[in-house]
C-alpha cells in the first residue's frame, strides 16, 4: 500500500513532527494503549503467548488499525511477548503457556492511518517472587525518572543518564546495545535512544520530536545473546529475569506529552 509523502522538518537527522502529525500519532497511540489495556484485563496463568498475539491482532484490527510488528522485516507475529529471561522480541507460541510466578513484557505497536505508536508493559502472572516484583517496579519507575529529564532544548543523553544511574542505584543493570527510537511516520526513525549515556550528550530535544523511552532493566548482567534459530529473540546471558516498560513521548514547548503508554 502506498503512503502519501508527508512534509517533515528535520533537525540534523531527527524528524520533527508538525501539530497535525502529532495529532495523528496521538490517535494511533490511543488505540495502542487500548490494546494494552485489553491484554492487562485478560492476561493470566494458563494463557499461551499465541493467545496474547491473537488478542492484540483482533483488537487492533477491530479498531481500524494494523499491528506494526506483523511481517516487519520478517517478524512473524503481531506482538512481542518476552517472558522471564527474554529481554525483548519474544515470538508468541502455542507452546509457551504462562504460569504462576512468571513475568512477561507485552510490546504493542500500532499503525493507524499511516501513523505509528509503540508501548509495552511488564505483567506479573499471579503471585511472583519479591525479587521479580521489585525488578518490574523499578523498571516502571525508571520511565518516570527518564520523563523528568524530557524538556525542550536539553540533550537527550540527560534522560538516558538519569535512567542508568537510577537502575544502578537499585542494584540493576541496563542493556546497552538495544534502545529506543524515533517513531511516528515510520516504525523506527532517528534518533536511536540509549539509556546508558552521559549528561550533555546526544541530540537536543526540540518541540515536535517523538521517540520511545523503553529501557531494558536486567536483574543480573546487562549482557545478552540472540536466538540464532529465529533471529529475533534476545535472552539475558546469565538467565536472570529482565523487565521493561515503554512509552511513546512527544517533546512539547513545556516538557512532554505521553502519546501511548
Amino acid at each position: 500500500m502506498r503512503k502519501k509523502k508527508r512534509k517533515v522538518l528535520n533537525v540534523g537527522n531527527v524528524p520533527v513532527k508538525s501539530r497535525s502529525q502529532i495529532d495523528g500519532i496521538r490517535e494511533s497511540g490511543k488505540i495502542n494503549t487500548a490494546v494494552l489495556d485489553y491484554v492487562q484485563e485478560h492476561i493470566r496463568a494458563g494463557v499461551s503467548t499465541a493467545k496474547i498475539d491473537q488478542w492484540v491482532h483482533e483488537e487492533t484490527i477491530r479498531m481500524g488499525a494494523f499491528p506494526a510488528p506483523l511481517n516487519y522485516e520478517g517478524f512473524p507475529k503481531s506482538v512481542c511477548t518476552s517472558l522471564n529471561d527474554v529481554v525483548c522480541h519474544g515470538i508468541p507460541s502455542e507452546d509457551e503457556i504462562l504460569k504462576e510466578g512468571d513475568i512477561i513484557n507485552v510490546d504493542v505497536s500500532t499503525i493507524y492511518k499511516g501513523y505509528f505508536s509503540d508501548a509495552s508493559r511488564t505483567f506479573c502472572i499471579g503471585e511472583v517472587s519479591a525479587d521479580k516484583k521489585r525488578l518490574v517496579q523499578i523498571a516502571k519507575e525508571s520511565i518516570q525518572v527518564g520523563l523528568m529529564e524530557v524538556k525542550p532544548w536539553k540533550p537527550i543523553g540527560d534522560m538516558g543518564h538519569a535512567i542508568h544511574m537510577y537502575a544502578q542505584s537499585q542494584g540493576y543493570s541496563v542493556v546497552e546495545e538495544i534502545g529506543g527510537h524515533g517513531i511516528g511516520l515510520e516504525f523506527h526513525e532517528e534518533p536511536w535512544v540509549s539509556y546508558v549515556t552521559k549528561r550533555g550528550t546526544g541530540e537536543i530535544m526540540v518541540p515536535g520530536m517523538v521517540f520511545t523511552i523503553e529501557p531494558m532493566i536486567n536483574m543480573g548482567t546487562p549482557e545478552f545473546y540472540l536466538d540464532e534459530e529465529n533471529g529475533w529473540t534476545v535472552y539475558t546471558a546469565d538467565g536472570m529475569p529482565s523487565a521493561q516498560w515503554e512509552v511513546t513521548v512527544a517533546v512539547t514547548e513545556q516538557g512532554y506529552e505521553i502519546l501511548s503508554r
